[in-house]
């Protein structure tokens, strides 16, 4: 099995998470008693969350090259990067540091092909959901991406840093979010990918009137498939 390096504590709520769910599904492709072979760079979020709304990103991309490549002299094969967000500096880290990178866009999008679907929207922190760096991944594979307007926009934003980072799962903005999903959907979307890995804290398939594209349990999946290829 190769060994994952995951760059965590983006927040530690979801980093737990990927844990979680890499083992579970390690355990079910090997059976019983089996675990990952993983090493995690977890980070302090609260110096990544200042220098995301400053966007102080060229100082980012240093920190995340360093954090990968501290994971491949641990013995890290690949790397997987445990938030949507930091998937803006995913280019740079493959360039500089030549071992794979599992990219959870492209987890969400082999999801969503083999749904057969073709126009999904995009939950996230507003630097997902505005830039271009992870709808045009998924344009690439012809998925055509919505996202929510502006006041709700934010609403979403908010919700994440200000309540799911630091663990609170509140009823209220689970309605929030149940009536932005409902709202997309009547805007054509066929899917709604959760493109912040804490967000599946919030929102579950029955929380929904379209396919949820979990994108934590995606990722992780997708970890195990590359860490047991050719195993």
């Amino acid at each position: 099995m190769k060994t994952i390096g995951l760059i965590g504590g983006m927040s530690w709520e979801s980093s737990l998470e990927y844990y979680r769910l890499i083992n579970k599904f390690t355990k079910k492709r090997l059976g019983k008693k089996h675990s990952a072979e993983s090493l995690m760079y977890s980070v302090d979020f609260a110096e990544i969350e200042k220098m995301q709304h400053r966007g102080q990103w060229d100082l980012l991309k240093n920190k995340m090259i360093n954090y990968a490549q501290k994971l491949k002299k641990g013995g890290a094969d690949f790397i997987v990067i445990c938030t949507n967000t930091m998937h803006k500096l995913a280019a740079d880290i493959e360039n500089e540091v030549d071992i794979p990178l599992i990219h959870i866009a492209d987890a969400a999008a082999e999801s969503i092909k083999n749904q057969g679907l073709e126009k999904v929207a995009l939950l996230g922190t507003r630097f997902t959901m505005e830039k271009d760096f992870y709808k045009d991944r998924l344009k690439e594979r012809g998925i055509e991406v919505i996202i929510p307007w502006e006041e709700e926009r934010e609403i979403v934003h908010n919700t994440i840093y200000n309540e799911l980072i630091d663990g609170l799962i509140l009823d209220k903005s689970r309605e929030k979010f149940q009536k932005i999903i409902n709202n997309l959907y009547v805007r054509g979307a066929e899917g709604v990918v959760l493109g912040c890995t804490e967000i599946p804290l919030l929102i579950k398939e029955e929380n929904s009137p379209i396919p949820v594209f979990d994108t934590t349990e995606l990722h992780a999946k997708a970890a195990v498939k590359f860490a047991l290829k050719n195993c």
